[in-house]
């Protein structure tokens, strides 16, 4: 008989949750790591389980688990399965802040990540010079080197694009005006590597937003979401970050938000889900927020009359299928633009392999999880693959150059901005 061991620490409402979970199955065909792995304890069912015998001491908290945890995408494609409405989003991440606690990250690459999550991600500052200086090492070729040298670091020589010149990352202004008639006033969450990395698709979306006859307010106090510290277990990092866009966002002096405007499917999830981090505090924020298509689908589109004839390929980022129940209002989006013909892919709600920084943590895995995927995507052979998360730009950019896919890969407003200004 096995000993019982020190009982794993959960939140009570998280561990009865589990309880709701009958080990039905229906999880397993959508669940990335055991579609490829075939083992029970890398499926959500199975993590339940080991999570649920850690809580009641009768199986040791310790590297079986913690591994398991990592391995994890946090997709959550399992939550849109579940017949039974099992939250495994959060009770992974209490999972992972205990391994975090206990000490079972191990690693360089758990190091490095802990290092950028705590001390530049969170810090505007520090991570735009952090960027510049990466930009010189880009331009030096002394990233190549460094990967050469150091193959941990091979992976994010990869992934990471050119980074852009600093006119290009700077801040969005505090507000734009709407363009033709008036239709309200919303906010955008400017974000961290969207800032730094995706600075034209920030642009982009206010653009649009404006088009749309929209005022776009980007309030200056605010920073990262928390989504990566959360998603790492660093849950008090996540909620100071939170307790920070909660004080941004409120401080509107117009106090009349339509809504906070989300371009990132996983930053969009975590505002979504701040009064979980939160109680008490980050319930009106989280009612406030939506994605940017989704709200442009939900006021009604103004259809662009530009014209951008070819194909294109949408794909689900997961945290905003699965997370947010977002799945037709971009597809429609994409269908209100003249010339473009959308076509399907067989793969599209699958996970990509990004997950925040699991693609630089289990290259081997991401790649084995990609490839379904860039299978599909070839198989149609589009002009354009669109999604709407920056890991999901990154992953299917790189993935597509590696396989020799002539596809542009760009997010869903950047083709509505196309189409407005041609």
């Amino acid at each position: 008989m096995t000993e019982p061991t020190a009982p794993l620490q959960l939140d009570p409402a998280i561990l009865e949750g589990t309880l709701d979970c009958v080990h039905c199955g229906l999880c397993l065909s959508a669940c990335p790591t055991y579609r490829i792995t075939g083992r029970e304890n890398s499926s959500p069912r199975g993590r339940v389980y080991l999570l649920r015998g850690a809580a009641a001491g009768e199986i040791e908290f310790g590297s079986l688990v913690a591994d398991e945890l990592a391995l994890c995408l946090g997709c959550r494609a399992c939550e849109t399965q579940c017949p039974s409405g099992v939250q495994y989003g959060a009770l992974l991440e209490e999972g992972r802040a205990a391994a975090a606690r206990s000490g079972l990250r191990e690693g360089w690459g758990p190091r490095l990540e802990g290092y950028a999550l705590g001390h530049l991600l969170a810090y505007p500052r520090r991570l735009h010079a952090s960027f510049s200086l990466l930009r010189i090492f880009q331009k030096l070729g002394l990233d190549r080197l460094g990967a050469a040298l150091f193959p941990f670091l091979k992976r994010a020589q990869s992934i990471l694009p050119p980074v852009p010149p600093a006119a290009a990352r700077q801040r969005l202004p505090a507000l734009t005006p709407a363009v033709g008639e008036r239709r309200g006033r919303v906010a955008l969450l400017e974000g961290c590597l969207m800032a730094e990395l995706f600075g034209d698709i920030n642009r982009a979306t206010v653009r649009v937003l404006a088009q749309n006859g929209y005022d776009v307010v980007v309030p200056q106090s605010q920073g990262c979401c928390g989504a990566l510290h959360a998603h790492s277990g660093d849950m008090d990092s996540a909620r100071r970050l939170a307790e920070r866009n909660v004080s941004a966002f409120g401080a509107d002096e117009s106090g009349l938000l339509d809504a906070v405007i989300s371009n990132s499917a996983g930053c969009g999830a975590a505002l979504r889900e701040v009064d979980r981090w939160l109680p008490g505090q980050g319930g009106h924020l989280a009612s406030q927020v939506r994605d940017v298509c989704e709200w442009l689908d939900e006021v009604g589109l103004r259809p662009p009359q530009g014209k951008l004839p070819g194909r294109v390929c949408y794909d689900d980022p997961c945290h905003l299928v699965h997370a947010q129940g977002v799945r037709a209002a971009p597809r429609r989006l994409l269908n209100a633009i003249q010339g473009l013909e959308l076509v399907p892919h067989a793969d599209a709600e699958s996970c990509c392999g990004a997950a925040g920084t699991y693609s630089l943590l289990n290259p081997a895995m991401a790649a084995e999880v990609l490839r379904p995927k860039l299978d599909a995507l070839a198989a149609v052979a589009p002009d354009w693959i669109v999604t709407g998360n920056p890991g999901c730009l990154l992953q299917l950019r790189s993935g597509a150059e590696e396989r020799g896919l002539a596809a542009e890969v760009v997010h869903p407003v950047e083709l509505l901005d196309r189409a407005y200004r041609s």
